[in-house]
């Protein structure tokens, strides 16, 4: 099978979206034809499917998510990029209390078919303000599902799907992963939501990761390998809905459970999933509930100290043998 890049990946899944149907169709900060986007995701498409279909927007994360918004009732099928997910906090009233309560305020008569698309996470240096991971804010939010793909054929499936479904949908796609490479088949293929991918099977330990932290679990696992530790690695791929049942599955196999995000500790994605375990797993577990996540800091800026914040394989495999040993 070929591989191409994450990055690649969603700008096929863009491509065939638009092909497919005239009402998708592309908004944010320098998505057309100047810059391709901040990290080249929509390179190209403008100068195939013209600058009504991929517009270039104002400075202003309110009016592309009001103009997404109001696109989408009306018949359209946007997809609005926020250049960096940390500024979905200046679209927070039109996401939260506009696109996410449409459908339900008039009851049933309104979709709201909006992708909203986000780079998040940290690693690359560029501080507090553009590194954050924010997807338990929107976890929060009735209304809305997310997806976080980790892998180039995940973004792909993924993406089509979100375009596709009626309900407004968090993208998120983790900055460090756009170049990464993965298999990925040249025919068409969606991936519905709510369905969890075991990207390792094991019988000792369950790790639970999600977006980029899904690598590095693996890359840990690898390495608990050779101390005769045999780790399941469980991609959620979308947050909500949560395949609960793919987790509690797979801790009543192996009795021990490791949650891994890139958000902070306190209120965030691994505390939802534990509580999730907690309540219907706890009987089959044989240790207790261990999770690795950002402490709840900001990103600093220095390269060294982004590092340390940040988890990393050596802090996974440090949490599995406290809950195996």
């Amino acid at each position: 099978m070929r591989r191409i890049t994450y990055r690649d990946a969603l700008r096929e899944a863009l491509r065939e979206e638009m092909l497919r149907d005239k009402t998708v169709f592309l908004l944010g900060e320098d998505v057309g034809r100047y810059w391709n986007g901040a990290f080249k995701v929509t390179k190209g498409l403008a100068e195939e499917f013209g600058d009504e279909r991929v517009r270039d927007t104002p400075i202003s994360e309110s009016a592309i998510i009001g103009v997404a918004a109001g696109a989408a009732i009306t018949g359209m099928r946007p997809i609005a990029e926020i250049m960096f997910g940390d500024l979905s906090a200046l679209a927070m009233d039109q996401i939260a209390n506009q696109v996410a309560k449409m459908r339900y305020m008039f009851g049933g008569q309104a979709k709201v078919p909006v992708v909203i698309r986000m780079p998040f996470g940290a690693g690359v240096n560029i501080a507090s303000h553009h590194s954050q991971s924010l997807e338990a804010w929107f976890m929060h939010v009735p209304g809305l599902k997310i997806a976080m793909p980790s892998t180039p054929y995940d973004a792909k499936g993924l993406l089509k799907t979100a375009i596709r479904d009626d309900d407004p949908v968090m993208f998120f796609e983790h900055k460090l992963l756009y170049p990464v490479e993965g298999e990925v088949p040249e025919e068409e293929y969606t991936i519905p939501f709510g369905v969890a991918d075991i990207k390792r099977e094991g019988k000792d330990v369950t790790i639970v990761a999600t977006l980029y932290m899904v690598h590095k679990a693996l890359s840990a696992a690898e390495m608990l390998t050779k101390e005769g530790i045999d780790v399941e690695v469980v991609d959620p791929r979308t947050l909500v809905p949560l395949d609960k049942q793919a987790i509690v599955d797979s801790v009543k196999k192996t009795g021990r459970i490791a949650i891994v995000t890139e958000n902070c500790k306190t209120a965030g994605v691994s505390a939802e999933i534990a509580a999730v375990v907690a309540e219907e797993a706890l009987d089959y577990l044989d240790a207790p509930i261990k999770r690795v996540a950002e402490p709840d800091t900001p990103i600093p800026f220095s390269p060294p100290l982004e590092q340390f914040v940040i988890p990393n394989e050596k802090s996974i495999v440090k949490a599995v043998k406290e809950i195996v040993y």
